[in-house]
């Protein structure tokens, strides 16, 4: 049962107010409802997330949390003025104070791309998940020249979102290569990947786990056995030692803890948010 109804009111998709609101929450035990009212750009909508927002706290008799990126200043005034619920504004706790420390007013974009059409960075981020695509799972040994990362592990070590996540979030070509029982037969890399070896970086992960993960795909397989996982992975690290390639356990790390060690160790300069 949820311990309180948290909104996430923006302008945009809302994606900047509730990834912070997410941050904040998470230092607190407790198990929020999930509202979110993107696109709040008329003084019309902010009226409808009032109504929405205090109807919520007079049915639950406590006051929702509110988080907000709202740049339309009389959309927020709206919110501000008829809001019952505890309202955290992002731009007014963080962009107006740093206005007045840079002695400058900010552009109060809506979201990260404010006219997607001229953003030369919208334009790279969607052919790097076009590249990803294109290049997961091994599909193509295409353009590899092209990739920024490349990814190896063992089927089902966490290469596929991790790549997506590098494309979309941090704009990325990344490649991801499955590690299979010919490659280590042959105790070394597939042929395709030799050429790049600076770019590759391999995941692996605990067998009790893995084996966990692939039984939801396929139960009581010999490729789900515990004993066929801790052989692969074995292979797979060993490997890896054997390449001189860095890599990491997924087992215990999300996907953004995942993708950040990346960027440390193979293109620092891109780690941007």
């Amino acid at each position: 049962m949820h311990t309180r109804t948290v909104f996430f009111v923006s302008d945009g998709t809302g994606i900047t107010a509730e990834t912070f609101g997410n941050a904040v929450l998470a230092q607190f035990e407790i198990t929020p409802r999930h509202v979110r009212l993107p696109f709040t750009d008329t003084v019309d909508k902010a009226h409808q997330a009032v109504r929405r927002i205090n109807h919520t706290a007079e049915i639950e008799g406590q006051r929702p949390i509110v988080f907000t990126t709202l740049a339309n200043m009389d959309v927020l005034e709206v919110i501000e003025t008829g809001c019952k619920g505890m309202l955290l504004d992002m731009f007014g706790t963080f962009v107006r104070p740093l206005e007045i420390e840079l002695a400058m007013k900010s552009n109060h974009r809506i979201g990260r791309f404010s006219d997607v059409s001229k953003s030369k960075e919208y334009d790279a981020r969607i052919a790097a998940i076009d590249f990803s695509l294109q290049h997961d799972d091994g599909q193509s040994n295409r353009d590899l020249d092209g990739a920024d990362v490349i990814l190896v592990g063992v089927s089902r070590s966490g290469k596929t979102p991790t790549s997506l996540y590098l494309a979309m979030q941090h704009g990325l070509k990344a490649a991801n290569y499955p590690l299979i029982p010919e490659d280590f037969d042959r105790r070394q890399l597939p042929p395709a990947l030799l050429p790049h070896k600076k770019k590759i970086f391999g995941l692996t992960i605990q067998p009790e786990r893995l084996a966990q993960i692939r039984n939801e795909r396929r139960p009581n397989s010999r490729y789900a056995s515990i004993e066929n996982c801790r052989h692969e992975i074995s292979e797979a690290e060993a490997m890896m030692r054997r390449a001189g390639i860095r890599w990491l356990s997924t087992t215990t790390k999300s996907i953004e803890e995942i993708a950040t060690t990346i960027l440390q160790e193979l293109r620092p300069e891109r780690l941007t948010y």
